[in-house]
């Protein structure tokens, strides 16, 4: 597993997101890392991410396979390009589809390990197949269509 996060390398002013940006700190700040030819990340849910005694919120699944997605398609954009993270100008993904399946209910109180494939590089376009797994357990799959950012969106 690579040690800094794709997330550690956006700049400053693309670093507020309140999945993964670095510079929220009352966001999650979800980490992705190379390992192997997949990413992951790991995110233990805090008490407010209650859904009913016991288990996760359905919507934090969601956010995680989202800001997971996102920064697996700015890791895989380096790597198509042969550029190592953090080079200018920086690769920075929105979300353009954001496809869930819950497979089985989240259980609290456990580190959720979340891991990423890329399915599909076109142009500004990635796609990403991912899996969030609680003590081993696969507990949600979904998949991202992440595009670069638009110009206008750049600060």
């Amino acid at each position: 597993m690579t040690e800094k996060a794709i997330q550690d390398f956006y700049p400053d002013d693309l670093s507020h997101c309140y999945g993964c940006g670095r510079l929220n700190p009352k966001g999650h700040q979800l980490k992705t890392r190379w390992d192997g030819d997949e990413t992951v990340s790991f995110f233990e849910p805090w008490p407010e991410h209650i859904a009913i005694p016991g288990y996760v919120y359905g919507g934090l699944i969601a956010s995680l396979i989202d800001c997971h997605g996102t920064g697996t398609a700015a890791a895989a954009a380096y790597r198509e390009a042969g550029r190592e993270p953090g080079t200018e100008p920086p690769f920075r993904f929105v979300t353009a589809s954001l496809n869930v399946r819950y497979l089985r209910p989240t259980p609290m109180g456990v580190e959720l390990e979340i891991r990423g494939r890329v399915e599909e590089i076109k142009g500004r376009k990635i796609v990403v197949s991912a899996t969030v797994t609680a003590d081993g357990e696969l507990c949600a799959t979904g998949e991202v269509v992440a595009v670069e950012m638009p110009e206008h969106m750049v600060p």
